[in-house]
């Protein structure tokens, strides 16, 4: 018995719910996890952008010390318009405002616990 295009239909209104669930990335994600997923998707290949370790570049700062060598809320301009450095490894990123402040929730959770930024 061939399946008629209506079947068909029906039956792929029935999964595509259920495949788009698994295929976003969930929207209960906190700003700390996303800024995570965003510093590992986009920095980790020079930076260490954990807690601890070292960087996989040599010259590129672990994330660990930004927070202490600049007020983190200074960075959502250049994390906005563009990071560019004085060195050619370093790739251009421009980030949206919620991956913004994503990120800099993410790169303040790494700051010492004196030092961090009072939330809200």
């Amino acid at each position: 018995m061939t399946a008629t295009p209506l079947r068909c239909l029906m039956g792929l209104c029935l999964w595509l719910p259920l495949c788009a669930a698994f295929a976003t990335p969930s929207v209960a994600a906190t700003p700390l996890e996303r800024g995570r997923a965003i510093a590992e998707k986009n920095c980790a290949r020079c930076h260490a952008t954990g807690p601890t370790g070292e960087s996989p570049m040599q010259p590129a700062p672990p994330f660990r010390v930004l927070p202490q060598r600049y007020p983190v809320e200074n960075l959502a301009e250049a994390l906005a318009e563009g990071i560019v450095t004085g060195h050619a490894a370093m790739p251009e990123f421009k980030f949206a405002p919620d991956e913004i402040d994503a990120l800099l929730t993410y790169l303040d959770s790494l700051a010492p616990a004196a030092s961090r930024k009072a939330k809200p």
